[in-house]
């Protein structure tokens, strides 16, 4: 049988297994596996399995994962997002749509911590929710700007899926890192610009009240120290090379575990449940990486992803136009699966096609670029109707604002993240120019 129909076979089988609800990892898997007896043997799968579980799993990069996840459940069950919410509330809080500024500022100080777009929304949110509600914001500016800044946990440092990428495409980490953090500020921007233009366009949906005394707010900012003494010796440990990512890692455990502990907001059943998230969050998240590393291996075997890579050099397409049909892909594949799937599923594919093209910019550069612009996408999956992760978390959390009214308020968002992805696609530089900084 032809390779390249096995390859098509295999996707069509996939996608199918995937939207009949069977768990990711074991539709990619068995697809997988079939895949690869049909363009080997069943002895050489049985080769492949025997190394390739040790091979995986024993990846120094990947042992990262599990550490910052544990650090993002410690600090959402240690209390910090309330000290980080009330401290942007009392500085922003105010304005005219203050509070939903206030809640994305919040979202992208605890996505530094956490890691986690699902985790950074559902926590900003018990604190943020009823605040808003009492001050008289709409359900769908309350919701959607909950959700949106519940994204910003998937690109600011340190971003588990980042580092997916990162061991998918073999790049720098410490780099890719680096490289996220202007188009994380310009969402934040972004965010909040929108807000500002919604807010009045419908002054009845964000209302101001009154400002927050000016020793109030020192007290405020002075209550989350401790946790940007987290970001900047985590981070700034990493960047100035004092420590590897692993390291950093551990370092950023154990100051999360004593932070929570000297508040008191960190129980001993705190702890174990963190650990217990950890390890089930973990194995999820390991089950899909060793899913997918057997799908692709499969799709390499039938050479499906070099010869898309060729075609695509050859074609005589301009490269912009390749990149904004990849971007368009993403957008549509975005509102029905995950962020992380879709990141194994679809960059052992994509990328060796952008490589093969001329952007004018070295192959280190494209790299990153290609990385951010796809976690942008991405990440406007989880504020998309209909599988839009965050939408749901919100949901589920604010039962008295309709369904119909969060997908309305993430409307403003989408377009600013729009913006966003047209200005990266404009202007690559943004991606790297800080790298390059650092570099020099």
């Amino acid at each position: 049988m032809d390779p390249t129909m096995i390859a098509i076979g295999m996707l069509v089988i996939m996608l199918a297994l995937i939207f009949l609800r069977m768990p990711i990892a074991l539709a990619m898997g068995a697809v997988g596996a079939g895949g690869y007896m049909l363009l080997g043997s069943p002895a050489s799968l049985l080769f492949y399995l025997d190394t390739a579980w040790v091979d995986k799993f024993m990846s120094y990069e990947l042992a990262i994962v599990p550490l910052f996840i544990l650090m993002g459940h410690i600090a959402t069950r240690s209390g910090i997002s309330a000290s980080l919410f009330a401290a942007s509330n009392a500085w922003i809080g105010h304005f005219r749509g203050g509070l939903a500024m206030a809640a994305v500022a919040g979202c992208a100080m605890f996505g530094s911590i956490s890691g986690s777009s699902l985790a950074t929304a559902s926590t900003m949110a018990r604190v943020a929710l009823p605040e808003m509600r009492k001050h008289g914001y709409s359900g769908a500016l309350s919701a959607g700007s909950l959700a949106a800044g519940g994204t910003l946990g998937i690109l600011i440092p340190p971003s588990v899926v980042l580092i997916i990428y990162a061991l998918l495409t073999e790049q720098n980490i410490v780099k890719l890192f680096l490289a996220a953090t202007v188009p994380a500020t310009m969402a934040v921007i972004g965010f909040c610009i929108a807000i500002a233009v919604f807010v009045r366009l419908f002054p009845d949906q964000g209302p101001d009240h009154a400002p927050v005394p000016f020793r109030q707010r020192i007290k405020a900012a002075l209550g989350i120290w401790h946790i940007v003494g987290i970001f900047a010796v985590v981070l700034g440990g990493i960047y100035g090379g004092f420590f590897t990512p692993a390291e950093g890692a551990s370092v950023g455990v154990v100051l999360t575990l004593v932070v929570g502990v000297a508040t008191g907001g960190l129980r001993l059943k705190d702890l174990i449940a963190s650990l217990i998230d950890t390890a089930a969050a973990s194995a999820m998240i390991f089950a899909i990486v060793f899913g997918a590393d057997l799908f692709n291996v499969a799709l390499a075997l039938s050479r499906m992803p070099t010869d898309i890579a060729a075609w695509f050099g050859q074609s005589g397409l301009s490269p912009m136009l390749v990149m904004l049909a990849i971007v368009v892909f993403y957008l549509i594949m975005g509102c029905v699966m995950d962020s992380l799937s879709m990141i194994l599923l679809t960059v052992p594919v994509f990328f060796p096609t952008i490589m093969a093209l001329d952007f004018g910019m070295t192959a280190e550069h494209t790299a990153m670029w290609f990385g951010i612009i796809t976690l942008v996408v991405v990440e406007m999956g989880l504020i998309t109707p209909p599988v839009g992760m965050n939408l749901f978390v919100i949901s589920s959390m604010a039962k008295h604002i309709p369904l119909r009214a969060i997908f309305g308020g993430t409307i403003p968002f989408v377009i600013s993240e729009l913006i966003r992805v047209a200005l990266l696609i404009a202007f690559p530089a943004l991606s790297f120019w800080l790298v390059d900084l650092v570099a020099n």
